[in-house]
């Protein structure tokens, strides 16, 4: 219904691009659905398809039906073409990725398995419920504003812009992602039906005293939406209920509803000023809205390309982010910096979706082994997981889902900018778990002692004195 809306609306401009763009809608509208009824609950593929389908679909077929984009730059209807193309690219090698590691799914891996069947410690997690708490001590006193700040805006825990950039984001993170896996952790802690009542108080004294430093630490008014959403899709999706896929299949309806009507509005508290909120069509959100630049940033990319070429080195930057700037004064700056220099606007934080990042690096080719890739190791944790499903408090139950919906700020952009905290959200887990010591698959079985000769059964007679 959504493409019929958008391909309604007054002077259509019918083209190559529209009509490659109305395929790249029937392809992940497709697959977001084949998702949504499958009956296996595929987190990472949900995740992928669901942004994919937003902002690289519908978003870029509203763009193209009006002619309208929320940024200035304009490129011509052969750029807008390569743009669509190189998109369905992406695509349609994560499909191919994808269908590698859906046929050896039966095989168990020697990597990705036994890294994910780890357990829950529970001295780890305690060790890190302190940390966290700490930390909020520490910290939160140095936020200019203290714990008001978190409840105003996203522009107040900026505060003065007299602290160091990189400083003061550490300072984030260093609060944020250990207070939430601190809490995740807790709740997923298992516990001895029978003895450890020492731990049992110990938890429930610590639950509510994580909980009020996740509400201001994590909240959607002082933290990223991608963030906070993440936050709270990995405490709704860890639950084993919504293991099952009915209980996924509607929770994830009501996500993509959400996502699709709720997000635009609800970057309300980025500024101390806010403006009333008002109500337009889906069409005028998706051309006028900043939040859905990514296929206008990969047409800009595409010139970019042409203008100064491929640059292979740039991929160190992701790979490299630990190394500070004063140690490599040539680092890769952001994508989506780079891009929006390029055309000439005064605002600089602007996505740059792995399509057009991957394309940068290397090309067409490099975009197909980077999707390749990604639908192979997303089609791998899904499968881990759902083998994975009867055991309590693994890994599994706590990075899956968490890598499953913050890859949509990975394939948003720029890699620069977000790979830290993406290392650092799948380092902690790492931490709070133990290898599960399990007996050998080939050890023998301990062999039943020998029957007494007294009790032997006796043929044709089911009853035993």
């Amino acid at each position: 219904m959504l493409p019929g809306l958008i391909l309604q609306a007054r002077d259509v401009h019918f083209g190559a691009a529209l009509a490659v763009q109305c395929f790249v809608v029937a392809h992940t509208g497709g697959a977001l659905t084949r998702v949504l009824t499958d009956t296996s609950v595929r987190l990472v593929a949900f995740g992928f398809w669901l942004f994919s389908y937003v902002w690289l679909g519908l978003a870029p077929l509203a763009m193209l039906a009006t002619d309208t984009y929320p940024l200035e730059y304009r490129t011509g209807e052969n750029t807008a073409f390569a743009a669509t193309v190189l998109t369905e690219l992406g695509l349609l090698a994560y499909c191919a990725g994808t269908a590698v590691a859906a046929r050896r799914a039966a095989a168990r891996s020697v990597v990705v398995e036994p890294l994910l069947s780890r357990r829950v410690s529970p001295l780890p997690v305690l060790l890190l419920c302190a940390l966290s708490l700490l930390l909020a001590i520490v910290l939160i006193p140095q936020q200019e504003g203290g714990w008001q700040a978190f409840f105003t805006s996203r522009q107040a825990m900026r505060g003065s812009g007299a602290d160091d950039e990189s400083a003061r984001v550490l300072r984030t993170w260093s609060l944020a992602v250990p207070a939430f896996w601190a809490l995740v952790a807790l709740l997923h802690l298992p516990l001895l039906k029978t003895g450890d009542r020492l731990l049992r108080c110990i938890r429930w004294m610590l639950l509510p005293l994580l909980l009020v430093v996740n509400v201001a630490v994590n909240n959607p008014i002082s933290k990223p939406r991608f963030w906070a959403g993440t936050v709270l899709l990995v405490l709704l999706f860890s639950w084993k209920r919504f293991s099952h896929p009915k209980a996924f299949r509607i929770t994830a309806a009501a996500v993509t509803a959400v996502v699709l009507f709720v997000f635009p509005y609800s970057d309300y508290f980025r500024y101390d000023e806010r403006e009333a909120v008002h109500v337009v069509a889906l069409v005028e959100q998706f051309t006028t809205n900043m939040d859905y630049d990514a296929f206008q940033q990969m047409q800009t990319g595409l010139d970019y390309a042409r203008d100064y070429g491929f640059s292979p080195s740039a991929a160190l930057g992701p790979l490299l982010f630990m190394v500070p700037r004063t140690l490599w004064p040539e680092k890769p700056h952001p994508v989506g910096s780079e891009i929006a220099q390029y055309a000439g606007y005064d605002f600089h934080n602007l996505s740059s979706p792995l399509w057009i990042e991957s394309y940068l690096w290397a090309g067409a080719p490099c975009v197909v082994v980077v999707f390749c890739l990604l639908g192979a190791v997303g089609r791998r944790l899904d499968d881990v997981r759902e083998r994975l499903g009867d055991r309590q408090a693994t890994l599994a139950v706590l990075l899956v889902p968490a890598f499953a919906f913050y890859q949509m700020v990975l394939l948003r952009g720029s890699l620069v900018a977000i790979v830290g905290p993406l290392m650092l959200l799948l380092a902690v887990p790492l931490f709070i778990t133990t290898r599960r010591t399990a007996r050998p698959s080939g050890f023998p079985a301990p062999a039943r002692p020998p029957a007494t000769a007294g009790h032997a059964p006796i043929p044709g007679n089911r009853r035993h004195p």
